[in-house]
């Protein structure tokens, strides 16, 4: 399927492509000169929204109870399940849409206490602006990564390093956006090359660490067979020791 058409298909980028339009808007109509390099902050802002979500929310230890387990396997764990799944590639608008609202609220309030006539500018700028682009950006890296298709020098490179993550160290390479390397290293989850060669497997590297027959998981891939078409056949290999 074509990259494109597989990203736009899935229900929170409408809504994010829509954010962007109405921040450039709002930034061109209302905002001064000195908004628009506020811009970048929110890029940066983002990349850590994106480091500090996946690593501290999407691989919480897995909840005991079902239907709190459920919510974090359709959120991240059943990514991991399935990572050739394109239905789990993205982000649930539900995730998504929340995460960007909260955070135009908080750079809202910020900015209303030092110049209240340019709040709603300055969070545009930061967050429908900076942070949607750097959103959109990851969305298409990921589902890049994990697509067998021609990739440019930067998609390789994050494929190279997202690949680690997924099949290595669950616990190592967080960032997926291009450059968010530099997060992983400075938070100290990145792993250099030598010591990669050194570096075994982690055991049940696909369920995060679960046994693949644990009965939350086959209780969650029950659940979402039908909605991402999971296949008898992968669900019983998924179950598998």
């Amino acid at each position: 399927m074509n990259r494109l058409k597989l990203l736009i298909l899935h229900n929170s980028i409408l809504p994010m492509l829509a954010c962007l339009c109405i921040g450039l808007t709002i930034v061109m109509t209302q905002g001064p000169w000195w908004v628009y390099p506020l811009i970048s902050l929110g890029i940066l802002a983002q990349m850590l929204n994106e480091y500090s979500l996946h690593r501290f929310i999407f691989h919480l230890s897995p909840p005991q109870h079902q239907g709190a387990f459920n919510l974090l396997y359709r959120a991240h764990y059943g990514h991991h399940d399935f990572p050739t799944n394109t239905g789990l590639f993205f982000a649930p608008i539900w995730v998504s849409l929340p995460v960007l609202f909260m955070n135009f609220m908080i750079v809202w309030f910020i900015a209303s206490q030092f110049t209240p006539q340019h709040a709603v500018s300055i969070s545009a700028a930061v967050v429908f602006v900076g942070g949607v682009m750097t959103f959109l950006g990851y969305e298409w890296f990921h589902m890049t990564a994990h697509l067998n298709t021609r990739k440019t020098r930067i998609e390789r490179h994050v494929t190279t390093l997202h690949n680690q993550h997924h099949f290595r160290n669950f616990s190592k390479w967080f960032h997926v956006s291009p450059g968010g390397d530099i997060i992983d290293r400075a938070f100290g989850t990145a792993i250099d090359s030598r010591s990669l060669k050194n570096q075994q497997r982690i055991e049940f590297i696909r369920t995060l660490g679960m046994r693949p027959d644990d009965h939350r998981l086959i209780t969650a891939r029950k659940r979402y067979a039908s909605k991402f078409k999971l296949r008898d056949q992968e669900i019983a290999q998924a179950a598998r020791i």
